[in-house]
């Protein structure tokens, strides 16, 4: 016998009052204009009885309520703390260019910096990933074979699927993951097997995000 606990995540809709700084975990609020047909599309193909897990950072959990309102229904919520962006530290509030300028050493570019450079008073990448991976083992084991929403960020996102794929941290930043894009990741058991990850696909869109 199988049984499968389905994850989707979604990616929350845009940030545009950040002035070109970084921002990382500052609670910068989401933009939602021009975002109605994408919404739509996310909310239309949710499951209606699933558990939505939301970062608690005010953007994610205004996408999620925008779901909501489009028509997307959950039978019960929580906000995870682990699923937060990477904090960027001391980086946070500085443009790209104030950053390049002050760490030249860090000529990359997939993200900010490579998966173990750890800004300083901030997390790495690889630290996001050390604290998404035991958030997603427990929610898998408490929600077992149910739908879990995932309203999150990026690199909460590209952390799920290097778990799922048994990917490290520096390959894993390769993929892109847009606002309001949809990842779904099912974890497959059966009585004979502890269990194994089926990518249904990474990075799906519904409409066009406007930024």
């Amino acid at each position: 016998m199988s049984r499968e606990t389905r994850w989707w995540w979604i990616r929350h809709a845009p940030v545009t009052e950040h002035s070109g700084k970084i921002y990382g975990q500052g609670d910068l609020p989401a933009d939602f204009r021009g975002t109605d047909t994408t919404i739509r599309g996310l909310a239309n193909i949710l499951p209606m009885d699933g558990i939505a897990i939301v970062s608690d950072l005010i953007r994610a959990v205004a996408t999620a309520e925008a779901l909501q309102k489009a028509g997307a229904a959950w039978s019960e919520a929580h906000q995870e703390p682990d699923f937060r962006e990477q904090n960027f530290g001391d980086w946070q509030g500085l443009s790209h260019e104030e950053l390049s300028a002050s760490c030249k050493e860090l000529n990359y570019k997939r993200w900010l910096a490579p998966a173990f450079e750890r800004p300083p008073n901030g997390e790495s990448y690889s630290d996001v990933v050390g604290r998404v991976v035991p958030a997603i083992i427990h929610h898998t084991s408490t929600s077992a074979g149910k739908d879990i929403i995932a309203v999150a960020h990026a690199g909460s996102i590209r952390a799920a699927i290097s778990y799922a794929l048994g990917l490290d941290p520096e390959t894993s930043l390769s993929f892109s993951i847009e606002n309001l894009s949809l990842t779904r990741l099912d974890y497959i058991e059966t009585d004979s097997y502890m269990g194994t990850w089926r990518i249904n696909y990474i990075n799906r869109t519904f409409g066009s995000a406007p930024y």
